[in-house]
C-alpha cells in the first residue's frame, strides 16, 4: 500500500514504534532512528473532530481512528493515522507564533500535487484543509510509502558497492528534479526565480534576525559578506530546499528512491543552491548525532563531494559549477538560520521535539564553519 512513512529497516535496525519520518534539517538531531509517541502535549487538538471531517473527505478512511506523532522532526509536526487497514500521515503547522513564511504546509501540498506522475517519486497528496477551525492549523493528509530511510549518511551497515549506489541514486533524483519541466507541470508561478540566492540571502537574514538571539558573530560576519558576493547569472528549476538522504525513502530490496518527502522549503530558485544542500553532509551537517557537528564524510563506497558534484554535472550537461564554495557557505548559513529558529520555538515553547533547545550550539558552529570556508574563498581570490 502507498503512503508516507513505514516502519523500515534503516542503518540502525528497526522495530514497529522506531519509524524513519521528515522535517526540515531534523536530520541534525536524528540520532539512530524516529519514535511514534502519543501526541505532545503542546501540539494536541480535537481527535474526534478531525475524526469526522476525514470521515466524509478521505477515501478509505473510517472511524475509530488512533493517532501518534513522529517524534524528532523540527518542523511542521507530523502524524501517523491508523484506520482499519490503512494508514495516513498527517503534516500541520505548529501551533503558537511562528516566524514570517515558516511552515507552509500549503505549498508542500502543491508541489507534491504537481510532481505526481512525473520523474520524481512522491507520496500521493490525498486533501489540504486549510480551514483553522478543524485543528487549530492548518494541514495536509498524504499516503503512506514503504520503504528505507536511511538516518546516517555514512550508511554504516551497507556494504561498499551498496553505499555508492545509494548515493548515485539520491544524485540521480536530484537531478532529475532539476530537469522537470516546469510549465508542463504546472508550476511556473510556484516561486521568483529572478536575483533568487541574493533574495534568499535577504530572507533568511530577517529570519536569523527576527529570531532574537544575537548570540553569533559569524552569522553577523556572514549578513556583511553574503550580498557582496557574486553568485553568477540566475538559473531556473524547482529547487527542494531541503533535499537530504534523511528525506528520502528507498525501495525495500534495491537502492533507489522511492519517495522524495518534506517538501516545505521547495520554491523556483537557483538549482547549484539545491546541491550544495545536498552536500552539506561532506561539510559536516549530518544526522549521526544530535546537536553536534561532525568531521564529515570519509567512508568506503561513498562518493567524495567532487565526484558526486561531478556526477550531478553529468547527469544535467553542464561542464562545471563556477562559485561553488559561495554556494556552500550560503547554504551553510541559511542552516544556521534555520536552525535559530528552532533553538527559538523552543525557547517559545512550541517545537516539534523537546530537544530543540540543544540546537543553540549547533546553529552557532555551523556559522562559524561557513565563515571559515568564506575566509579561505577570499584568501584564494586575493
Amino acid at each position: 500500500m502507498a503512503g508516507a512513512w513505514s516502519p523500515a529497516r534503516n542503518s540502525t535496525g528497526s522495530d514497529r514504534d522506531r519509524i524513519p519520518v521528515s522535517g526540515t534539517l531534523a536530520a541534525v538531531g536524528e540520532g539512530a532512528g524516529w519514535t511514534l509517541v502519543p501526541v505532545l502535549a503542546n501540539h494536541r487538538f480535537d481527535e474526534a473532530r478531525l475524526g469526522e471531517y476525514l470521515r466524509t473527505r478521505l477515501e478509505g478512511f473510517t472511524l475509530p481512528y488512533t493517532i501518534r506523532q513522529f517524534q524528532g522532526g523540527q518542523s511542521n509536526p507530523t502524524f501517523l493515522l491508523e484506520t482499519g487497514q490503512r494508514r495516513y500521515v498527517l503534516r500541520k503547522k505548529p501551533p503558537g507564533r511562528l516566524l514570517p513564511s515558516a511552515h507552509a504546509v500549503e505549498r508542500e501540498y502543491q508541489v507534491i500535487s504537481a510532481l505526481t506522475g512525473s520523474a520524481i517519486p512522491v507520496p500521493k497528496a490525498y486533501l489540504l484543509c486549510e480551514d483553522e477551525l478543524v485543528i487549530g492549523q492548518a494541514f495536509y493528509v498524504m499516503a503512506w510509502v514503504d520503504g528505507r530511510v536511511f538516518s546516517d549518511p555514512e550508511l554504516p551497515n551497507l556494504t561498499p558497492s551498496e553505499r555508492f549506489a545509494v548515493y548515485d541514486s539520491m544524485n540521480a533524483t536530484l537531478a532529475d528534479l532539476h530537469r522537470v519541466d516546469i510549465d508542463r507541470v504546472g508550476l511556473r508561478g510556484f516561486g521568483r526565480p529572478e536575483q533568487f540566492v541574493t533574495r534568499q540571502i535577504a530572507r533568511w537574514t530577517r529570519q536569523y534576525q527576527a529570531c532574537e538571539l544575537g548570540d553569533s558573530p559569524a552569522m553577523e560576519r556572514l549578513i556583511e559578506w553574503l550580498p557582496a558576493q557574486d553568485p553568477g547569472p540566475d538559473e531556473v528549476a524547482i529547487q527542494h530546499g531541503d533535499f537530504r538522504l534523511g528525506n528520502l525513502i528507498f525501495h525495500r530490496s534495491e537502492p533507489r528512491v522511492v519517495a522524495v518527502l518534506d517538501w516545505e522549503l521547495s520554491t523556483l530558485g537557483h538549482p547549484i543552491a539545491d546541491l550544495a544542500y545536498n552536500c552539506l553532509a561532506y561539510r559536516g551537517l549530518a544526522p549521526a548525532a544530535r546537536a553536534q557537528l561532525t568531521a564529515g564524510i570519509h567512508v568506503e563506497g561513498i562518493p567524495s563531494e567532487s565526484e558526486y558534484v561531478a556526477a550531478y554535472c553529468r547527469r544535467v550537461g553542464r561542464p562545471d559549477i563556477p562559485n561553488w564554495r559561495f554556494f556552500v557557505v550560503f547554504q551553510l548559513f541559511r542552516a544556521a538560520a534555520i536552525l535559530a529558529g528552532v533553538h527559538r520555538r523552543a525557547l517559545n515553547g512550541n517545537a516539534a521535539d523537546a530537544g530543540a533547545l540543544e540546537h543553540s550550539t549547533v546553529y552557532r558552529a555551523l556559522a562559524q564553519r561557513a565563515w571559515e570556508i568564506a575566509s579561505e574563498t577570499h584568501a584564494a581570490r586575493t
